[in-house]
């Protein structure tokens, strides 16, 4: 079974959300046969490299509230993340394009490096008091840390068009299936799951998706002998 999952590394909701996901799929029962996709979702697509600011700020100018009503929703982002055993840092984070993230990401998928690249960037972004946003010496540091070769990395940073067009089509892809909002979860391409449930909700719907694949039905040919085939014992030999 493959469970693709639509995030943004500015997302403090996908942060929490693969936490939970997390959780539910370490005590399913058959994680072993799921496949774990991570797709690109960009908060703010088309945002300039260069255009950063303190999340506080961000949220006031974004959402029109105020300044006290964005640190209430930090702190309370920071206590979410608590129990679910995530670093936050509630105050002094900045906000700007994950452009570039996405981009290495889909390198390290290349590499089988995905998932732990992904987790780098997440507690770099979220839990580390020093900015991912801006610098490329940032982002190599912390893709190296996650296995992945250092001339391979800048290499896609210093060309804007590599992987360019896979982050594009992750977002339309996204757009296509309904998800406007992330973090999105997609079972089989047959559920979807919206938002940082909780666990029990993950593993309820793993438990649902895998439970519901369809056996592979076998076209006869109406032969009674069958077609040739190729097998464990050898191939079968027409006899003349």
């Amino acid at each position: 079974m493959r469970v693709e999952i639509w995030s943004d590394i500015a997302c403090p909701w996908c942060y929490v959300g693969k936490a939970r996901f997390d959780k539910a799929l370490r005590d399913f029962p058959h994680r072993d046969e799921v496949e774990v996709v991570h797709r690109s979702f960009e908060l703010d697509p088309g945002r300039a490299k260069d255009d950063i600011q303190p999340v506080i700020t961000m949220l006031t100018r974004k959402y029109g509230m105020s300044a006290a009503q964005a640190e209430a929703g930090e702190d309370n982002l920071g206590a979410q993340a608590a129990a679910e055993g995530l670093d936050y840092r509630t105050r002094g984070r900045d906000h700007g394009s994950t452009f570039d993230m996405h981009r290495l990401l889909h390198l390290a998928k290349e590499h089988g490096r995905q998932e732990r690249l992904l987790d780098v960037l997440y507690r770099a972004n979220f839990a580390e008091e020093r900015s991912v946003f801006g610098e490329d010496e940032r982002l190599v540091e912390l893709a190296v840390a996650a296995g992945l070769d250092e001339d391979a990395v800048r290499g896609v940073l210093a060309d804007p068009e590599a992987y360019a067009a896979e982050v594009r089509a992750d977002e339309r892809e996204a757009a296509e299936l309904g998800a406007n909002g992330v973090p999105f979860f997609v079972l089989d391409r047959k559920y979807g799951v919206s938002g940082a449930q909780p666990a029990e909700v993950f593993a309820q719907a793993l438990t649902q998706a895998f439970g519901e694949r369809a056996p592979l039905k076998i076209v006869e040919s109406g032969s009674t002998d069958g077609a040739d085939v190729c097998g464990p014992d050898g191939c079968a030999v027409p006899q003349r």
